[in-house]
């Protein structure tokens, strides 16, 4: 029987046994890492536990014990939660309302974007220590690629890791579960088998084993309109996948079959990369009371896509395409999106855009939620080009940019826009042919 090497998570002894072992034999932890391949894996993902509930309960040691939710009020959605709240089948996105009657006895806390914020740069610093290539998925998960850094740290990926968690949990106070595989795709599968403060790997060796006894909705995209369309051709398992031809299974699904022979079988070529391309900005509110009247809608719209734009200007972006999401009353989504001839920044755009979109949609509808974003961006060069051809637009951008430069100088509070410039009247008009696409 091959020697499997094996490293403490507590004290990072490490070596080989052929035995299992349940103790490390330095320090009698029970935290012992184990596997034919622990020392040849260098491809991991991050996750942090519960990341915005960790982070209240590390301020506040009295809700140690007790369940958490961090979300929005009686009308918002569940941000995150403790694992205790977990327990009482509270999950993320969850409506607020459904986890209050889950779990009455949890603590409600509203999200500090501004202190999550600042515990993510502090662990993305740590990572940064490790290896010059992580990829941030999320405020709170990262690949890390630490291939090659074994003579700078003197020690294999999976000790790195180890001691990285530990530096996480005593300076920034939260947990972090690890993934350790040979891909990006199966360590991310790795970092949720032991949550929390879990860490686990996936050799090589034992990918298509692993990925046939799991369910097809293991792999990340399989929604729930996928997982009804493969269920009623028999496909449930990854392993049913594994049998077939990717032939087969391109004709049946198209790219979206492509992709799954691929993943069934654990490939995943994909390279950890250091930077990552922002595919579209949104913001959306979720209203306290159901609205369905234009002139209540269309004011809370004027004011998200004046935090658009601030957004879009402030990175320098432009987009095309313009979406404006609708929630129910009864929790089903509307999405309506219209593409711009230019692609734009500006608050008024966006508004006029978004004002379109939703006149359409008032059909004695209530809706509980309201967003705005922009799609297809790409690096803004100082001004919508419309400007030039169009004077209304043009004196409207001016405006604008005027309003900014106030803003910028006093502060956000020093002008408050009217109707965003007068440019909108309080009833629904009909589209305007120039942006009707």
């Amino acid at each position: 029987m091959t020697a499997s090497p094996y490293v403490c998570r507590d004290c990072y002894a490490s070596g080989r046994t052929q035995a299992p072992l349940r103790r490390c034999p330095v320090c009698a932890s029970p935290r012992l890492l184990a596997h034919a391949e622990l020392l040849d894996l260098a491809i991991a993902h991050v996750d942090c536990d519960a990341f915005y509930a960790s982070i209240e309960k590390r301020d506040n040691p009295e809700l140690r014990d007790r369940p958490l939710i961090v979300g929005g009020g009686q009308r918002g959605v569940v941000a995150t939660c403790c694992y205790i709240a977990r327990m009482s089948g509270v999950r993320s996105a969850m409506p607020m309302f459904k986890a209050r009657r889950l779990c009455p006895e949890a603590v409600i806390i509203k999200p500090d974007m501004r202190k999550y914020a600042e515990a993510s740069r502090a662990i993305r610093s740590h990572m940064e220590a490790l290896t010059p290539l992580v990829q941030p998925i999320s405020i709170d998960e990262a690949f890390l690629d630490l291939t090659g850094t074994g003579r700078v740290h003197k020690a294999p990926p999976a000790v790195v890791l180890a001691r990285f968690a530990r530096t996480i949990e005593t300076e920034v106070g939260v947990t972090v579960s690890v993934g350790l595989s040979h891909n990006k795709f199966l360590a991310k599968i790795a970092s949720d088998l032991d949550k929390p403060r879990g860490f686990a790997v996936i050799g090589a060796a034992e990918t298509i084993s692993f990925l046939a006894a799991q369910p097809i909705t293991l792999i990340h995209g399989v929604g729930k309109a996928m997982e009804e369309t493969l269920r009623r051709d028999g496909l449930t398992m990854i392993g049913q996948l594994q049998t077939m031809a990717p032939e087969d299974l391109m004709r049946r699904y198209g790219e979206a079959g492509a992709r799954l022979a691929r993943l069934a079988r654990g490939t995943d070529a994909r390279p950890v990369a250091t930077t990552r391309d922002t595919k579209s900005v949104s913001s959306e509110i979720t209203f306290f009371s159901d609205l369905a009247d234009f002139d209540s809608l269309s004011t809370a719209l004027m004011g998200l896509c004046e935090k658009l734009s601030d957004r879009l200007k402030n990175q320098k972006l432009v987009g095309d395409t313009i979406t404006l999401k609708l929630k129910t009353a009864g929790f089903r989504t509307r999405t309506r999106a219209q593409h711009l001839t230019v692609p734009t920044q500006l608050a008024h755009t966006l508004y006029d855009v978004g004002r379109t979109l939703l006149a359409r949609e008032l059909d004695g509808t209530a809706f509980r939620l309201l967003g705005i974003g922009v799609a297809g961006l790409a690096a803004a060069d100082g001004s919508d080009p419309v400007d030039l051809i169009e004077p209304t637009v043009a004196r409207k951008a001016a405006a604008e940019r005027a309003v900014d430069k106030v803003r910028d100088r006093f502060g956000k509070g020093a002008l408050v826009r009217g109707k965003l410039y007068r440019g909108a009247e309080s009833k629904p008009r009909e589209p305007e042919n120039d942006n009707d696409h």
